[in-house]
């Protein structure tokens, strides 16, 4: 089955430009950025942290010990890379007015930025998106590259899922597999990760069998778009001036099944074409149905912002802002066939 992310088709070509990835765990940084400021009075503290070649889940798990609380009650926004350098937030439920003095919070790789306390809980995905600085180091091409950065800042990238979501070697897809023929997985968040990964899956073969087909940025019949900066969707059968004009100012995106269970948006050749992806995948599909997920869509493009490139010797360093829920390596991927220095591993 196809996962990493050199085995799917190129929106622009496959890039000319080389380089390495992660050689330092400073080459790769994220900057969660939150849609609201701490209110300074609740029951949750929110914690700003900087972490350094740590995993997400190893930090909640020292908080819950360093508050004596239960794991449950250790939240984050998103999952980040181990292999990086992370600014990111953690919520941690603590009923009362205890005033708390973090100087002696000691957990390896993690350094506390701030921690104020909020009125509501931090919950997952609850993000406005992540701002990432990444160093590629030993480029080739250098000036390819930066025609390329160009031609993806205007026209974007497929919006797939980096192959983090599945885990090293796919195994998150074959933990899946497992899953829907029965396997007992009592781990909530791991079930969770497999039944994602397995979603994550089918939409990036849609997306792909649409570059193939030439109909990415190409409405089929019945497609169903989503306005820009929301997740308002809606169908059209017949794709009029109007469609086309909306898409090329970008009011509008086409969108692509997160597939579970309930009949999909979609129509005539747009409802075929996932329909016929799908049907290659049928376990898969069928497990998410039975799992009580239910149809959600996303975007099929990726549109980066802030987006800055500079490039000194062998050594560039590209800059860029996503939505919540998008990966940086799929921009890498459109922009420099990279080779990273790290083991993948689960992140947001």
């Amino acid at each position: 089955m196809t996962i990493a992310m050199t085995e799917l088709p190129y929106l622009h070509g496959k890039p000319v430009s080389k380089g390495l990835l992660r050689s330092k765990v400073e080459d790769f940084k994220v900057f969660e950025k939150l849609p609201f400021e701490p209110s300074g009075e609740g029951e949750h503290l929110i914690i700003h942290i900087r972490k350094t070649g740590a995993n997400t889940l190893f930090v909640a798990r020292q908080l819950a010990k360093y508050f004596k609380v239960k794991e449950a009650l250790v939240s984050y926004a998103g999952l980040k890379d181990r292999n990086a350098v992370t600014e990111q937030y953690f919520g941690i439920h603590v009923p009362g007015k205890t005033e708390y003095d973090l100087s002696d919070l000691a957990i390896e790789g993690v350094e506390v930025l701030s921690y104020q306390r909020h009125n509501k809980k931090l919950k997952n995905g609850a993000l406005t998106g992540n701002y990432f600085e990444l160093t590629l180091r030993e480029v080739t091409e250098p000036e390819a590259l930066r025609r390329r950065f160009v031609d993806v800042v205007e026209q974007g990238v497929p919006n797939y899922f980096g192959e983090q979501r599945f885990g090293i070697d796919g195994n998150n897809i074959l933990a899946a597999k497992e899953l829907f023929a029965g396997k007992k997985i009592k781990d909530k968040k791991k079930r969770g990760f497999y039944l994602s990964a397995a979603r994550s899956f089918i939409f990036n073969a849609i997306v792909a069998e649409r570059i193939a087909l030439k109909k990415f940025a190409q409405p089929l019949a019945g497609d169903v778009f989503m306005l820009a900066g929301s997740r308002s969707v809606f169908q059209s059968e017949v794709i009029d001036d109007e469609i086309l004009n909306r898409l090329a100012t970008k009011d509008i995106d086409i969108s692509a099944p997160l597939w579970g269970a309930g009949e999909s948006l979609a129509k005539d050749q747009a409802l075929a074409l996932e329909q016929s992806i799908a049907s290659k995948y049928d376990d898969l599909a069928t497990g998410l149905g039975r799992f009580g997920l239910k149809q959600e869509r996303r975007k099929v493009s990726l549109q980066i912002s802030e987006a800055r490139l500079q490039i000194e010797g062998d050594t560039a360093i590209i800059s860029f802002f996503l939505p919540a829920g998008c990966f940086a390596t799929t921009v890498l991927k459109e922009l420099i066939d990279y080779t990273d220095n790290s083991q993948p591993v689960v992140a947001s």
